[in-house]
């Protein structure tokens, strides 16, 4: 795991964030923030993912973690300037490279014991929607897709789960099913239990990937995973998606954003 010595110290303005997620730890609901429903849009299936699952056995490791983050220079976010760096190495929006890293920060002063990685966080958000650029969005620089990511209505077609409406169309905009909302895709009543603000906003936004990947983080953790390990690695995948072949592209991508984050050094 990265270790802590030296780069908590240089991301004191995650302060406000992990004071903040503490104080989340039961989770919270904010339906009532986002205000009337609008009407759902018409959402096509996710996009094809042309990702090769790695060769390992589920539970019998856990991806390799990458190496601490370089100071920057005085003045110099150092997350952002590694990530700018990193970016065009793995076509990940540094941007959503900030995200993924700033929730594994903040779940190391949280629960360290989880020991949960930037690249798995990474990984998931490439899987379920191309790091918030699903569908021709793209992310913005407060963390949010240019157009909200509204997944397919979980109404039992072939290969759905039905699941009814659980949020008034709150968050998805569908008073009949409910529909998986933003960059990290959460079930609307999910989203209830796991809500997260991940940037000190006073707001717990699905649709905000730095909320919505230290939710992502804090569910992965529940139970007292180790998340390094191969067990806890494969069990919170699991839970997050229970599919072998799902876990198994997670792994490959975070194998891969950990190489290209360790030639950065």
């Amino acid at each position: 795991m990265i270790e802590t010595t030296g780069v908590l110290t240089a991301l004191g303005r995650l302060a406000v964030a992990v004071a903040l997620l503490a104080a989340l730890v039961g989770g919270i609901g904010l339906l009532g923030a986002f205000g009337t429903p609008s009407a759902a849009p018409v959402a096509g299936p996710q996009p094809v993912q042309e990702l090769r699952p790695a060769p390992v056995e589920p539970g019998s490791a856990a991806p390799p973690v990458e190496e601490p983050i370089p100071q920057a220079g005085p003045g110099v976010d150092p997350v952002r300037h590694w990530a700018d760096q990193v970016s065009a190495d793995i076509d990940v929006p540094a941007r959503a490279l900030v995200s993924y890293v700033n929730a594994d920060l903040a779940m190391r002063r949280h629960q360290p014991g989880c020991r949960i990685s930037w690249t798995t966080l990474a990984g998931i958000g490439r899987i379920e929607s191309d790091h918030g650029r699903y569908g021709g969005a793209l992310l913005r620089e407060d963390a949010r897709p240019s157009r909200p990511i509204i997944g397919v209505p979980l109404d039992g077609t072939p290969g759905v789960r039905v699941i009814g409406d659980t949020d008034g169309g709150a968050l998805d905009g569908d008073r009949l099913y409910d529909r998986a909302v933003g960059p990290m895709q959460f079930i609307p009543s999910t989203w209830r239990k796991w809500a997260t603000d991940g940037n000190g906003d006073g707001l717990g936004d699905p649709q905000n990937l730095d909320d919505a990947a230290t939710a992502a983080a804090r569910y992965l953790c529940n139970g007292g995973r180790n998340m390094s390990t191969g067990p806890g690695w494969w069990s919170g995948l699991l839970s997050y998606n229970n599919s072998e072949e799902y876990g198994q592209k997670v792994f490959g991508l975070a194998e891969k954003y950990a190489a290209a984050g360790n030639r950065r050094r």
